[in-house]
Parts: C-alpha cells; sequence; structure tokens
C-alpha cells in the first residue's frame, strides 16, 4: 500500500469516530435544553392558583388538554356536600326506625300472644316491660306509668282479646293520658279581670322553683302576655338574697316599661311583697307577679320565707317554673314545693328543646295541677298557652 492510501485510510479512520462523536454532542445538548424546558414549566405550575403540579397544557397527538380548575373545585365541594347530606339522612333514618320498633314493640308482643285468645297476669307483665323502657326513656314518672299499667291490665289481663287487639291498646293509653292532663283550664285573663271588675284589687300571683329553672325570664313573659290583653302590672323583686336577681328582673321591667317594687339586699321578702300589693291597689294596677328566690326544696330556711310571703300576701295563685328538659329532677322539684305550699298550676321552660315530653304529663300528674304554659324560646312572645294533644303527639299518641 502506498503512502498516499495508507493517509487516505487514517482520515477515514477518524473521520468515522468524529462523526460518531458529534452526535453525541448534539445529543447532550438537546437533552440539556430540554431539561430547562421542562423545569421552566414546573416553575409555572408550582406558581399557579391550584397549588397542584398539573400540566397546564399537554400534548396527546392532535388533540390539546387543559385543565378546567374551577370546575374541579366545584365537583369537589358538590361531592362533599352530597357525602354529609347522605350522612345525616342514615343517621336520622336509624334514629327514627329504632324509635318506631321500641314503640312498637309491646303491640307486636300482644299482637302474637293472639293464639292464646287471652293474656295472663304473668304474661302481661313480661309484655310491660317493653313499654315501661319507652315511657322510662320519655321522662315519664313512675306514678305515671303504674297508672298506665293498672288501665292496661284492666283491659287486657284475662279477658278475650279482641282482632284488633293493637288499636284496643292504644285507645286505652291515650285514653289514660288524657285523663291525666284533662285538668281545668286556668284562664288567667279572665281571673284578673273578674277581680278588677268585682273586687277592685289586683290578680297576685307567686311564682316558685329552684335556681336557673327560668323563672325570671317567664315572669317577663307572662308581663308581656297580660300587657298584650290589655293588663297592667307590676313586679316585686322578693329574691333579696342575689343583687344579681334584682337587677336581672329590673332589666326586664324597664324594656317592658312596668313598675318593678324592691327593697335593699338581704331585705323582708315578705315585705317586698307587701309594698308591691299595696302600690298596685292604691294604683289601680290589674295584676302583681312576685318574683321569689331559687332555692332547693331541701332548704328548710329559704322554703320557710316562701311560706312567709304566702301567708302575708295571700296569692291568688302560686305556680310552679322547672325546666322541662331536666326530666326527673323537674318532677321531684314539683312534687316538693306542691308538699310544702300546695300549688295551683305550672310553667315548663325550655320546652323547644325538649324532643321527649314526658315531663308535663308527669308534672300534671304529680301535683294534680294543670300545666298553664310552656316557654319555647328567649323572646318575651315565646311564651304558649299548654296543649295537651300536642304532648300526646310527642309521645306517640
Amino acid at each position: 500500500m502506498t503512502k498516499e492510501q495508507k493517509s487516505e485510510e487514517r482520515k477515514k479512520l477518524f473521520g468515522f469516530f468524529k462523526r460518531k462523536e458529534k452526535p453525541a454532542e448534539t445529543t447532550k445538548t438537546e437533552v440539556e435544553e430540554v431539561t430547562e424546558e421542562k423545569l421552566e414549566q414546573l416553575d409555572q405550575i408550582i406558581k399557579s392558583d391550584s397549588g397542584e403540579v398539573i400540566p397546564e397544557k399537554f400534548s396527546a397527538g392532535k388533540e390539546q388538554f387543559e385543565p378546567d380548575f374551577k370546575k374541579i373545585k366545584e365537583i369537589k365541594e358538590d361531592q362533599e356536600l352530597e357525602e354529609v347530606e347522605k350522612a345525616k339522612e342514615v343517621e336520622a333514618k336509624g334514629t327514627e326506625t329504632k324509635e318506631t320498633e321500641e314503640k312498637k314493640g309491646f303491640f307486636s308482643k300482644v299482637k302474637q300472644t293472639l293464639t292464646t285468645k287471652t293474656i295472663s297476669e304473668a304474661k302481661f307483665e313480661d309484655l310491660f316491660w317493653n313499654l315501661e323502657i319507652v315511657l322510662l326513656e320519655n321522662n315519664v314518672s313512675v306514678e305515671v306509668i303504674e297508672k298506665i299499667k293498672d288501665d292496661l291490665k284492666e283491659e287486657l289481663v284475662d279477658k278475650p282479646l279482641p282482632r284488633d287487639v293493637e288499636s284496643k291498646i292504644e285507645e286505652t293509653l291515650a285514653k289514660t293520658l288524657k285523663n291525666i292532663l284533662s285538668f281545668k283550664r286556668i284562664d288567667l285573663l279572665q281571673k284578673a279581670k273578674e277581680k278588677r271588675d268585682t273586687e277592685k284589687k289586683p290578680l297576685i300571683i307567686a311564682f316558685f322553683g329552684i335556681n336557673g329553672s327560668g323563672k325570671t325570664t317567664s315572669i317577663a313573659k307572662l308581663t308581656n302576655y297580660f300587657q298584650r290583653n290589655g293588663l297592667s302590672v307590676v313586679l316585686a323583686a322578693c329574691d333579696t338574697f342575689r343583687a344579681a336577681a334584682i337587677q336581672q328582673l329590673e332589666e326586664h321591667a324597664d324594656k317592658l316599661n312596668v313598675k318593678m317594687i324592691k327593697h335593699d339586699y338581704g331585705s323582708d321578702a315578705a315585705a317586698v311583697a307587701f309594698d308591691s300589693v299595696k302600690y298596685a291597689e292604691k294604683n289601680k294596677v290589674d295584676v302583681v307577679l312576685i318574683d321569689t328566690a331559687g332555692r332547693l326544696h331541701s332548704n328548710t330556711n329559704l322554703m320557710a320565707e316562701l311560706e312567709k310571703i304566702i301567708r302575708v300576701v295571700k296569692p291568688d295563685l302560686k305556680i310552679f317554673i322547672g325546666e322541662s328538659i331536666t326530666g326527673n329532677d323537674c318532677i321531684e322539684q314539683a312534687r316538693k314545693f306542691n308538699e310544702l305550699v300546695e300549688m295551683d298550676g305550672a310553667i315548663l321552660t325550655k320546652a323547644d328543646v325538649d324532643e321527649k315530653g314526658g315531663a308535663p304529663l308527669s308534672i300534671a300528674y304529680t301535683i294534680k295541677k294543670p300545666i298553664l304554659f310552656l316557654g319555647v324560646g328567649q323572646e318575651y312572645k315565646d311564651l304558649e298557652e299548654f296543649d295537651a294533644n300536642l304532648i300526646l303527639k310527642r309521645l306517640g299518641f
């Protein structure tokens, strides 16, 4: 091989290597450029409002995709709202089903005994247990439950069972409960007008109950009730043990634009009541409402003060005020106050949040006196005349 041929072969050989190296440099440059471009896109996406690393545009052949972040947000919110509503619906349905099954348990068990044609006393005791639990859970007192039990026994035990035994049981229960609530209603407006017109004297009403039962607020609501019906009112601040109690009643008096009689802190409560009555007689005021100190029925000294107020002013009506949502505690308070001063009726507060309904029934049966009003809110107008049918409806009758 000549020198020229060898030189040519070397050029070709080195030229091959050079060609191989050049594409490698190009590839490296392209990779670097692509990486830079991608990083710029990622930086822009991270700065976007969505906060999510989603490409703004992405090539899938001929089609272009641009995510609608506003729509995605709306879909998520709709899904969350739907899940919450479903959860509430399931919970409500479960509670309703449970209550219905419990109330119907007694009826269905009695129906199953139709094959025996009669129910023995022992069998009745076993069956009644189911209904008794439901009544207790609804704040129905033991005395009322015993009354219901006796009436049902009389109708069912050792007697031929009718085909429509469930209707018979419901009819007996409804009759018993209506009888418990059938006390003659006291018309406060009529009593106030009659005493004013015939005796030229005010109607005197004293209120009793423990601290925190809503007594003062109920008195303010009654004041508004009398005013709306054309009767004048004076308030007696006989809770002299708490300065805050006098201030609270005075605030109501100012808002309602009525006179309030008060003495100094620690004064004789009976003297305040006496002065209030004298003011009403002198100024021809139609109604005197006496706010007494809230106290536990177990406090002998404070309960003696109530007796003194009653001896001094001889109120026409003595009304117990208690919270219906406290259930058996409210029933026991009514019993003790009634034993001491013999109540003429009751007002139950917070009835709007009492879903059970057993307290009015039990208190009426315990003191053998009517429920006059139910407190159903915080406004002065939120005082409803008692409706026995509403209580029966809450109990499922």
